[in-house]
């Protein structure tokens, strides 16, 4: 996925542009690890499956952490 929302988000499927409005706002309200409720709801309103969504939240996190100049992952340790 590219950093204007744009592109497949990793799902094998091109994601139409209200759903990629609907994860992408949610991200940026502070909403990047979901439990399992709010995972349920934004999964709902993206006509996506919870594993879909996990997934596209887990994708998206670690571009976020990338673009901050993190490891992707948490935990990470940099050479």
């Amino acid at each position: 996925m590219t950093s204007n929302g744009s592109g497949t988000g990793g799902l094998g499927t091109r994601l139409a542009e209200d759903q990629l409005r609907v994860l992408e706002e949610n991200f940026s309200r502070g909403c990047r690890n979901p439990d399992g409720a709010t995972l349920a709801l934004v999964a709902a309103e993206c006509g996506l499956s919870e594993d879909e969504t996990l997934k596209w939240f887990r994708m998206r996190i670690a571009q976020w952490r990338q673009a901050e100049g993190l490891p992707p992952q948490p935990g990470s340790v940099k050479d």
